[in-house]
């Protein structure tokens, strides 16, 4: 995390002179909002900061931020963002993609990062869809969807990223969704305090393609009963009047209960710094598809050596018993030709 000194700043420090050019009505033009908002609030230097992104509509993003950006290729960006990383652990690196470019190209990128703990902030915008080659399923699409690629339907089983994220031992993983900007910046605020690497999936609507994709648990008049938020050392309850549950069955898995029914003496208590992620990862599972009851907040947060720090400590070590290295001689060394 770079050492930010108190400044205060606005959201317009942190706005570009280029246009935003994404569809009218699109939910990332709010995901923007939120983030510039909440580095406003934290008080982050611009030239501390560094977006790196792939490819497709949410790609766009480092070049409506005011900071350093790297547009990089399809589905390597949490390498790229790797080697910013380690080259410059002064500063906050960001990853931007979609579930496309994320999940499909780069799912094995994404992963080796979780697992590294390198110090990236991933955001994974997912509107189950491909946006920006226009409309064919994705990595996260439902069974059966019809697009241009699949005509009969989808045959293929959707990703889910929070098991994806918690199955490679992230150390930081969250769901949140772009019609509540108070908690979006609440996650994204825990995902840049935590040390470490953070993923945190993103639900996004695409207004063009995928409209409406998560309005059964987003609507203003439906969150209450579908939308579960995950709180630190609480019991797993929602509803409008928290009259629904979370509980451990006698197979492990999580399942959803009337309370009054088993009593809240048998709600499971969150536990997002537990060290084993199963139990998280058995809550990731309460929703196959984002049409019943989901799980939104912090699944886990839990500490390990951070990649970069490590890296830096290993190469002191190698200098102070080797000396400072030679690119010059090392480039030249071994079997060498000279080409006229």
């Amino acid at each position: 995390m770079a050492d930010d000194t108190a400044v205060t700043f606005s959201r317009k420090d942190y706005q570009t002179d280029q246009e935003v050019r994404w569809c009218p009505g699109c939910g990332d033009y709010s995901i923007l909002a939120a983030v510039q908002l909440l580095f406003a609030d934290l008080g982050l230097r611009p030239e501390n900061q560094v977006f790196v992104s792939g490819i497709g509509c949410a790609a766009r993003f480092p070049y409506y931020m005011e900071t350093y950006g790297i547009h990089s290729i399809h589905g390597r960006a949490p390498a790229v963002a790797t080697g910013v990383a380690i080259a410059r652990p002064d500063l906050d690196v960001w990853v931007i993609g979609g579930d496309g470019d994320m999940l499909s190209i780069g799912g094995n990128h994404l992963i080796h990062a979780l697992r590294r703990n390198v110090g990236v902030k991933i955001v994974m915008f997912n509107n189950q869809i491909y946006g920006l080659t226009k409309g064919q399923f994705s990595p996260t699409s439902e069974t059966g969807k019809i697009t241009k690629s699949s005509p009969f339907g989808s045959l293929d089983a959707p990703f889910n990223p929070v098991s994806i994220a918690l199955g490679a031992e992230a150390t930081f993983v969250a769901r949140t969704h772009d019609m509540d900007r108070k908690h979006m910046m609440e996650t994204l605020r825990r995902a840049y305090e935590h040390e470490g690497a953070a993923f945190v999936e993103l639900y996004q609507n695409c207004n063009v393609f995928n409209d409406g994709a998560f309005e059964t648990i987003t609507a203003k008049d439906t969150r209450a009963d579908m939308l579960i938020d995950l709180v630190h050392g609480q019991p797993i309850r929602f509803g409008s009047e928290g009259e629904k549950g979370v509980i451990l069955n006698q197979f492990g898995e999580c399942e959803i209960v009337a309370v009054a029914d088993v009593g809240e003496d048998r709600l499971l208590v969150h536990d997002e710094h537990r060290a084993d992620p199963s139990l998280a990862f058995a809550i990731s599972r309460l929703a196959h598809v984002p049409t019943m009851p989901t799980p939104v907040g912090v699944f886990r947060d839990v500490a390990r050596p951070v990649y970069e720090e490590a890296v830096q400590i290993q190469l002191a070590a190698a200098s102070e018993r080797n000396g400072p290295g030679d690119l010059g001689a090392l480039l030249v060394s071994g079997s060498t030709w000279t080409v006229d």
